[in-house]
């Protein structure tokens, strides 16, 4: 559990003062897109325990994650790999661990559908 309290510090403080450390280009996708309104904290957090913990996340959360787009999705993640803090992770196995999980909110809400 106090993992998941560090990820919640570490992404709150992402989002209140990541635009300093974010490169011009993800902080431009970041900025054009909206990408930091268009989710709640809640979702937020558990995309990235998903991505960062291999934590489960919820449905609804898949849905808000898929509105958000891949677009938002990856430049945040990208966003986050360039903080200090997370200087001992790997990033390409991140960014592999963010596409699969990019592919498993398409497939919950695939899932999730009725059919036609």
């Amino acid at each position: 559990m106090a993992s998941i309290n560090v990820y919640s510090t570490l992404v709150v403080l992402f989002i209140t003062c990541g635009a300093t450390m974010a490169t011009k280009e993800n902080d431009h996708i970041i900025k054009e897109n909206n990408c930091e309104t268009k989710t709640g904290l809640a979702c937020v957090l558990e995309s990235f325990t998903s991505i960062f913990e291999t934590l489960s996340i919820s449905n609804k959360c898949c849905g808000e994650r898929v509105v958000l787009g891949k677009v938002c999705h990856s430049a945040l993640v990208k966003r986050t790999l360039e903080n200090p803090l997370f200087k001992h992770l790997s990033p390409a196995k991140i960014i592999a661990k963010s596409i699969q999980t990019w592919n498993n909110f398409l497939a919950l809400i695939d899932s999730s559908s009725p059919s036609t």
